[in-house]
């Protein structure tokens, strides 16, 4: 093809980028999220539907309920789990719990809205991304119906005025009229107008010789998206040096190209109302890092928190409706409330900590949303359990010593796996005891590095948990993980121990199941065989020798030689044992279900370690031999390698690491199949 030709290709397939695009925008679409009502008919919509006249907590509260809420059990609680978090962060239910009960009782408009939302906790730990999430969910919401929020605008002679503030077209309602407007339609208005539109409002009023119905003819509502970039309900600030911030950034400033006309500074229309407070109005202000912020950035917060208005400059006080969220750290926050001057700020302040998480799946969650995002471009196999070992690591650092258990188990127990020995009531007690737990530790950030920077190494074919673990082990031994003590790493080095002990034990479990899996028909086998001299021993009957044909009475060594592999299983408690599995066998033929040996988890590993033991010699003869030059060996090791590649998910290269890996641990005793 010519360079011409190609050209003309190049822009044809544009036009259709293009044409893609602006159809996905349409202009019925735009005069749905703009459109423009009388005020009138306004009024009509809110009182058919006064989720419309929504203050900003309640319109907040009900955002995230439009995703839906369900009440699941977890790690053997009830915990209700709200849909719009859900994918979003993980293993904080707690924090978006008391998040959440902020918000139901700021809808209710109990005191709770008139303070300031403080997330509090550990770097990294999502503070800053509940943030996002309601700015984003707020932004959506207000494109639905159910979400749908207008402000005024005046039809003046020969202009349009609208509000620099998006106010609530409510505030026209007169004072003496709010009350049996609510009493009749349920409509709460709280505010006043804003000075320029209070001005307008006057000179309409003294124009028409107080005839309201006049001056409401001028007033239309129209509809607004919420948008942070377009500074329409979400207002930001972020602390920078004081000497060259001004308050200017929270409440606006002279209009100097109007002061002239108007010629005086305190005429409304000589202002602009245009600080981040202003814009947030109807929405949310998000005060980053708050507490590093200069003392006259925070008092204003002070009104603007308590009675829901600003104080401007020259002006009466402004009225705005908005939540206010901020965030800091833990070091931050101690210094705080250590400064008896701060008292007025600290009593109009709602603490939620959002702790780090502590569960290890919920951990791998979060690493694998960052390296899906599409913005990343993955060009290295990621094997099986790498990202799992970076997750144990982390929640081991943030775990304190338990009392009654292991470190290791302490872990799995928070991880919703069962530990023999302990209950649920258990791991009630064990929070108890470590409130901290989750302020401190390494943050996700510091592990996603780590993840990268294997990622992007010349030496690592895959990723995969070798690398991960050489990797914060080099990280430690060299101080690259950021405000770690050398006393804490040296107690890091013993967590990746474990860790290194825990992953062992999973390779082991892979190694394994991709070899039993040729014994699954013996397997099989094997726990019917036990089920019928179970149920023979149970019905005091006998079982026929499959040989011979002749009626034997029930093997109690085959029996006693699984069930010796089920922990806690002893000579006293196998016939309490026997019962219940018949009974659990029984109850699921009643419902039409078949019993097989993986329907118990403990029988299925018993099934399993009496397979292994009987086959023992030949699977380390196959596997882990190093003198591997038998061609049927070979044959046997590279079906047991193309099922870990197959069925397990890992790349060849990955695959023959892990066989060979846990070969040496066999060979030098650090590991058995016991």
């Amino acid at each position: 093809m010519s360079s011409k030709s190609s050209s003309k290709a190049e822009v044809k397939s544009g036009s259709g980028i293009l044409s893609q695009i602006a159809k996905s925008h349409t202009t019925s679409e735009y005069e749905r999220l703009h459109e423009r009502i009388p005020f009138s008919e306004y009024l009509d919509r809110v009182i058919a539907n006064p989720k419309i006249a929504a203050l900003s907590h309640e319109r907040i509260y009900n955002m995230v309920l439009s995703h839906g809420v369900e009440n699941r059990e977890i790690n053997g609680e009830p915990t209700l789990v709200y849909k719009f978090f859900e994918n979003e962060l993980y293993g904080i239910e707690d924090s978006i719990y008391a998040l959440m009960k902020y918000f139901k009782s700021a809808a209710d408009r109990l005191d709770t809205r008139k303070r300031i939302l403080l997330l509090h906790g550990p770097v990294s730990g999502a503070k800053s991304t509940i943030a996002t999430l309601l700015k984003r969910g707020l932004e959506n919401y207000s494109k639905t119906d159910e979400g749908a929020i207008y402000t005024l605008e005046w039809q003046l002679d020969n202009e349009i005025r609208k509000c620099e503030m998006h106010e609530d077209p409510l505030h026209l309602i007169p004072h003496n009229q709010r009350a049996r407007f609510y009493e009749e339609h349920g409509v709460y208005i709280e505010g006043e107008l804003n000075p320029k539109n209070r001005k307008i409002f006057k000179e309409l009023e003294d124009r028409y010789n107080g005839d309201l119905e006049k001056v409401f003819s001028h007033v239309f509502c129209r509809r607004i998206v919420i948008s942070e970039q377009d500074r329409i309900g979400i207002g930001t600030f972020q602390p920078a040096d004081p000497k060259s911030q001004d308050m200017a950034e929270l409440n606006g400033s002279i209009d100097y190209s109007r002061i002239g006309k108007v010629g005086s500074e305190s005429d409304p229309d000589g202002w602009r109302f245009d600080g981040e407070l202003n814009k947030a109005n109807r929405g949310i202000m998000e005060f980053i890092e708050m507490l590093k912020a200069d003392e006259r950035f925070l008092y204003i917060l002070l009104t603007l928190s308590q009675e829901r208005q600003i104080k401007t400059p020259r002006f009466p006080l402004v009225s705005a409706d908005e939540v206010i969220i901020a965030h800091t750290n833990e070091s931050e926050y101690r210094d705080f409330i250590s400064d008896p001057t701060k008292e007025a700020l600290m009593d109009r302040i709602i603490k939620v900590d959002v702790k780090y998480n502590l569960a290890v799946d919920q951990e791998e969650k979060i690493y694998q949303k960052l390296l899906s995002s599409e913005a990343k471009r993955i060009t290295k196999h990621v094997e099986p359990y790498s990202i799992k070992v970076a997750s144990m690591f982390a929640i081991l650092t943030r775990l304190e010593e338990p009392k009654k258990m292991t470190l290791a188990q302490k872990m799995k127990l928070y991880n919703g796996e069962s530990i023999e020995g302990f209950k649920e009531k258990d791991l009630k007690e064990i929070r108890l005891e470590a409130k901290r737990e989750g302020m401190f530790g390494i943050s996700p950030r510091s592990m996603v590095n780590i993840i990268a920077n294997t990622l992007i190494s010349d030496e690592v074919i895959t990723l995969n948990a070798f690398a991960i673990m050489h990797n914060i082990h080099e990280a430690l031994t060299h101080g690259r993980f950021p405000k770690v003590s050398q006393e804490e790493c040296d107690r890091y080095l013993d967590l990746l121990d474990i860790v290194r002990k825990e992953f062992n034990e999973i390779a082991k479990a892979e190694v394994l199941k991709a070899f039993l899996a040729s014994y699954e028909p013996a397997m099989e086998a094997l726990c019917s065989n036990y089920l019928d001299h179970v149920e023979a021993f149970i019905n005091n009957d006998k079982v026929k020798d499959p040989v011979t044909g002749e009626d034997m009475p029930p093997d109690e060594s085959l029996m006693r030689s699984i069930e010796e592999k089920i922990g806690g299983i002893t000579e006293a408690r196998k016939e309490q044992f026997r019962a219940s599995l018949m009974a659990s066998i029984g109850s699921l033929m009643r419902k039409g279900e078949r019993f097989n040996y993986k329907t118990d988890q403990r029988l299925r590993r018993a099934i399993e370690k009496k397979i292994f033991e009987d086959n023992r010699n030949n699977i380390k003869l196959t596997t882990f031999s190093s003198a591997q030059t038998d061609s049927e060996n070979l044959k046997k090791l590279e079906v047991v390698k193309n099922r870990l590649v197959e069925e397990y998910g890992y790349s060849e290269h990955g695959a023959k690491d892990l066989m060979n890996y846990i070969g040496g641990l066999l060979a030098r005793g650090d590991i058995t199949f016991d």
